[in-house]
């Protein structure tokens, strides 16, 4: 790996790294705490009314959480943006939208100075994939409200490669955009980097050709050992996984090691909040503060994303803390399945090992008193051993018996954003 850090923020010792935090975080409460109707409130009333009211990190545990549905209740109550909004509206230039796929979608701002951060934390996965000036970037993406795409796209800019948009083409149009550039780097979801090899080697074109790396975010799957295996063989690529929501921005990236996403702890806090008190810290639901979008901010906001702490550092050197397996699935995904404590996650990991399943669909219902777990596939080969074999790999894995059936090639959807693969009926 170059270097592609040459302040030596991602290698700080942890005390100078929290230090950074501490500043940068008390530099957005002035702001925040003078104009931001939201938030002034709300952290007065836990007795913080100016930033040398934060003395340490440690007093961040004494301001409220923030929550997606506090916010979607402001936005509807004061449309249409709401009271988070530090500064007049003439000050902001980018509107967004977030996909609306946990609820009422929520319109996001951005100032200049907002979206430089945004962009610059985007352009911080790249420099980790090692992407740069001789790499060409294809967005598989339609871009529309959502903000990953953008961001993704003008950090192409920032490391100095050529980004082409995929927007507005139909998967075959895309393949065949990829070869005709002889794209060297693909981002998309994971689902779709799957369907979208299947169809340019349906068609015949060599979309692969070039590809040294995919870079993937929307879903959890590039952290998934099986998916991420699955994508970097088809591809003949290293794959690597990147996460970030509209409302928090770019917080999380793979580096080289392919050992868990780091999260860029230069721009954001990070807590893990474990629902057991009586429990270490390490595993639980993501909280993330972000440092430099002091527009429209967020403070101690629940991601509903569920994690995992690495205890070993990583090779890399990064002294940022490591998520193991990424995003592991929504803390409000885990499903409750005859006493098992169940994620998509693991159930996709379990399906995603069977080398003939190229897509599948999941329903959980409940007939009587027992819940049923019923998994259809498509399996490029033919025969019954593929429904066998997928049944016995989630046994092993969860412990749970699963009606496995076969589905016909291409029948189940595809989506090119965030999947849904699975539905709970009860």
């Amino acid at each position: 790996m170059g270097d592609h850090d040459p302040e030596g923020r991602e290698r700080l010792d942890r005390e100078r790294l929290t230090q950074a935090q501490l500043s940068a975080f008390r530099g957005m409460l002035g702001p925040v705490l003078d104009t931001n109707a939201f938030y002034r409130t709300r952290l007065a009333t836990a007795g913080v009314i100016r930033p040398q009211d934060i003395a340490s990190l440690d007093d961040l545990r004494r301001l409220p959480f923030t929550t997606r549905r506090e916010l979607t209740e402001d936005q509807a109550a004061r449309p249409p943006y709401g009271t988070l909004l530090t500064f007049s509206p003439e000050r902001y230039t980018r509107d967004h939208r977030t996909s609306g796929t946990t609820g009422r979608p929520l319109r996001w701002l951005d100032t200049p100075a907002s979206w430089e951060w945004l962009v610059e934390s985007w352009a911080a996965g790249y420099r980790a994939a090692d992407v740069g000036p001789e790499d060409r970037i294809f967005l598989a993406f339609s871009f529309g409200p959502f903000i990953g795409l953008w961001c993704a796209f003008e950090a192409a800019r920032r490391v100095g490669a050529m980004a082409i948009p995929g927007g507005g083409a139909s998967t075959e149009q895309r393949a065949r955009l990829m070869a005709d550039n002889a794209a060297t780097v693909l981002v998309s979801t994971p689902t779709y980097a799957l369907h979208l090899a299947d169809i340019a080697r349906a068609k015949g074109i060599p979309a692969m050709d070039a590809v040294r790396v995919t870079i993937h975010g929307g879903e959890p799957g590039a952290s998934i050992p099986a998916t991420k295996r699955r994508i970097a063989d088809t591809w003949g690529a290293t794959c690597f996984d990147h996460a970030g929501a509209t409302e928090v921005g770019s917080w999380g990236f793979e580096c080289g090691e392919l050992r868990g996403l780091h999260i860029n702890e230069s721009e954001f806090i990070v807590e893990v909040l474990n629902p057991r008190p009586d429990e270490p810290e390490r595993e639980g639901e993501l909280v993330l503060t972000n440092l430099g979008r002091v527009g429209m901010p967020l403070i101690r906001y629940r991601t509903g994303d569920h994690v995992r702490l690495a205890s070993d550092p990583c090779p890399c050197g990064r002294t940022y803390v490591r998520l193991d397996g990424g995003v592991t699935g929504r803390v409000d995904d885990a499903m409750l399945i005859r006493g098992i404590v169940v994620f998509p996650a693991a159930l996709e990991n379990a399906i995603r090992s069977v080398p003939q399943v190229s897509e599948y669909a999941i329903d959980v219902d409940r007939r009587g008193a027992l819940d049923e777990l019923r998994v259809r596939v498509e399996a490029a080969a033919a025969g019954g051993s593929s429904t066998a074999d997928v049944a016995e790999s989630i046994r092993r894995a969860t412990g749970l018996r699963a009606q496995v059936t076969r589905a016909e090639v291409g029948s189940l959807p595809r989506h090119e954003l965030k999947s849904r693969r699975v539905v709970d009926h009860r």
